[in-house]
């Protein structure tokens, strides 16, 4: 279904390339840092960090850093098979798609790891990121079939968001959430789930594998006793839900810290 992928990073400042597409090529970013510039013959649009841009077949254009600022962002280039192109909607435009979105959090937390592994060469990585950007655009139709959520919505997003980042080592469900803002819990599993693309239980395990993940590298816990922090006490559920996530065992950074310090 894609094919041709290939993922780049950039950052920094006073950056420009330009790039023109075929029929059938694409490139989506996902900026992380800072604003980028993307200059057509006719618009010039500038994406903000926390978006997504897919740039359209069969276009030119220019894309570039502002003048006083840094930035960054991932960029996939890919082409897509007929097949694909049949059922996904937001590739058979030939305009621009530039927006917020409430993925973001979900796709560069996966996406992070996915990189580190391009970078090692480890075996089938790129069919992973392959798996990622498919993934990541059907998500992203959903949320586009749906429609913007009402300002109201999203303030309850953002305030069960943060909620769970001050929490996360506590169990945290639907009910704890719904109390806190005073809604059903089915209306507020629901809402989260549109709002993010993930449901509460993902969210609270991506925030605790994050955080796992410094805690490797930069503490000197063990393995046990990072798990117990983080609110595991089943060493093995907290150890196989980590490879499934980063690919690779908690014992795999432990090894880069003890790399590291020596």
């Amino acid at each position: 279904m894609l094919e041709n992928l290939t993922l780049t990073h950039t950052e920094g400042s006073n950056r420009s390339s330009s790039i023109e597409h075929s029929s059938a090529e694409y490139h989506f970013y996902i900026i992380t840092y800072g604003s980028c510039i993307f200059h057509t013959s006719d618009v010039t649009m500038t994406a903000e960090k926390g978006q997504f841009v897919l740039a359209p077949a069969n276009c030119s254009y220019e894309e570039r850093s502002t003048q006083t600022g840094l930035h960054q962002k991932y960029s996939f280039s890919f082409t897509c098979s007929q097949e694909l192109l049949q059922v996904l909607p937001l590739l058979q435009k030939n305009n621009w798609l530039i927006l917020s979105t409430g993925l973001y959090d979900r796709s560069i937390e996966r996406l992070r790891p996915l990189w580190k592994e391009l970078q090692e060469e480890q075996p089938y990585a790129a069919l992973r990121i392959g798996a990622y950007l498919l993934d990541t655009l059907v998500l992203w139709q959903r949320e586009l079939d749906r429609g913007e959520l009402a300002p109201a919505s999203l303030i309850h997003i953002e305030r069960m968001k943060q909620y769970i980042q001050s929490h996360y080592r506590q169990r945290i469900t639907k009910d704890v959430l719904a109390d806190y803002i005073r809604r059903s819990p089915s209306y507020t599993a629901s809402l989260f789930k549109k709002g993010t693309g993930q449901t509460i239980s993902e969210y609270v395990h991506a925030v605790r594998m994050k955080t796992a993940m410094y805690m490797l590298s930069a503490s000197l816990l063990s393995i046990t006793e990072i798990s117990e922090y983080l609110g595991y006490a089943d060493v093995s559920y907290f150890q196989r839900l980590f490879k499934r996530t980063f690919g690779n065992p908690p014992s795999h950074y432990m090894q880069e810290r003890s790399g590291s310090s020596s």
